[in-house]
C-alpha cells in the first residue's frame, strides 16, 4: 500500500520516520512551501521536507493543494497520511486515495479540534491528552476515529516538551493503525460533536499574564506558551518574558502582580488572584538574556514592592 505523507513541522517528522523504518512505501511527501526563518529571513525548508530530502523521498509543495488535485492523484498513492500539514483538504483531494486520508491529531478528539491542541490542553490544565488517528472528511477534525492513544500530562511539562512526547506517540499510533487501514478500517467511532471544543492558533497578545487569575492558571499559561509565543508580563511598560514558574504555598494581601519577595534565597515571588502567589523560576528582561529568577534578584533588576502592569 503506497503512502503519500503530508506534514510540515518537526512534530510530523517522527511519524514519517517511523513509517519509513517500518518498511511502508512512502512514495512522496507533501509539505508547505519554504518560508523565511529568523531575523535575517533565510528561506528554509520545513522539517518534514528536510527529512524527506535526506531520505530520498520525492517532495511536493503547493501554495494551495486544492488547486492541484489531478497532480496529487497522479502520484499514485493508495492512502494519504496527514500530520500538522497546515492546509484544508477538499473533497476532490480526499477522493484521490482509494484507502482514504487519515490524520494524526494531537488531542483526544472530539476535544480540541483545530489549531494548537497541545497548547490549549496545557493552558486549560488538562490532566490527560493523547493522539487520535481519524479518517479525514471535509470538516475541521470531525472525521470518524480509528485509534486513540492516551498519556498523562506532566505537572510542570511545557507545550514543547509535551509536543515531543505526542510526536513519538503519534509515530507509534500510525504504525499500529496501518494494518487496520490496509484491511479497510471498518470499525470506526463517530465523534460526539456536543463534546467538541474548537481552538484557534495562539497569538502573542494572548500570552500576556493576567495576575488577577489564580496561581495555577498563571503557571499553566507559562507552561502552555513555552516554547512559543512565550508568556510575558509588563514591568514599567516593557515586556518581561517568563519561561518557567511554579505555584507557591504562601499567601499575601498585596495587589495583583506585586513583587512580594526579592530575596535570592526565597526567589522572585509575585502576588496573584485569591491571595495566592507564584514564583518566577526563569525570565528575561527586555534586551537581556534568559536568567533564573534568583539571578534577576541578585542583579537588583527587580525589587520588592514593584508591581507588574495589569
Amino acid at each position: 500500500m503506497k503512502i503519500l505523507y503530508a506534514g510540515t513541522p518537526s512534530f510530523a517528522v517522527a511519524p514519517l520516520k517511523q513509517l519509513v523504518e517500518a518498511g511502508y512505501p512512502v512514495v512522496g511527501v507533501v509539505t508547505q512551501t519554504d518560508k523565511p526563518q529568523g531575523r535575517k529571513g533565510v528561506i528554509t525548508p520545513s522539517p518534514v521536507k528536510a527529512y524527506a530530502t535526506e531520505t530520498g523521498i520525492p517532495v511536493y509543495q503547493y501554495d494551495k493543494i486544492r488547486l492541484h488535485a489531478d497532480e496529487v492523484k497522479a502520484i499514485g498513492a493508495d492512502v494519504m497520511i496527514t500530520c500538522a500539514y497546515g492546509q484544508i483538504l477538499t473533497q476532490e483531494i480526499l477522493d484521490a486515495f482509494p484507502k482514504g486520508v487519515w490524520n494524526i491529531h494531537a488531542s483526544l478528539l472530539p476535544r480540541y479540534r483545530g489549531a494548537a491542541p497541545i497548547q490549549w490542553c496545557v493552558l486549560n490544565g488538562e490532566e490527560y491528552t493523547g493522539v487520535t488517528i481519524m479518517k479525514t472528511d471535509i470538516g475541521l477534525d470531525t472525521g470518524d476515529i480509528l485509534l486513540v492513544k492516551r498519556l498523562k500530562i506532566g505537572e510542570r511539562e511545557t507545550s514543547g516538551e509535551l509536543a515531543a512526547r505526542l510526536s513519538a506517540l503519534g509515530a507509534e499510533a500510525i504504525v499500529e493503525a496501518m494494518p487496520l487501514i490496509e484491511r479497510g478500517a471498518q470499525d470506526l467511532l463517530l465523534q460526539d460533536s456536543s463534546q467538541a471544543f474548537t481552538v484557534k492558533k495562539i497569538t502573542r497578545e494572548q500570552a500576556k499574564i493576567d495576575f488577577s487569575r489564580s496561581a495555577r492558571e498563571i503557571v499553566n499559561k507559562v507552561r502552555g506558551m513555552n516554547p512559543e509565543p512565550i508568556a510575558y508580563a509588563l514591568l514599567n511598560g516593557a515586556p518581561v518574558n517568563v519561561f518557567q514558574a511554579e505555584v507557591c504555598s504562601e499567601s499575601t494581601n498585596e495587589p495583583f502582580g506585586t513583587v512580594v519577595s526579592d530575596s535570592p534565597k526565597k526567589g522572585l515571588i509575585l502576588s496573584c488572584g485569591n491571595g495566592e502567589t507564584i514564583k518566577i523560576l526563569e525570565a528575561q528582561m527586555p534586551g537581556g538574556k534568559r536568567m533564573k529568577g534568583s539571578d534577576l534578584l541578585n542583579g537588583r533588576k527587580i525589587t520588592k514592592g514593584q508591581r507588574f502592569d495589569l
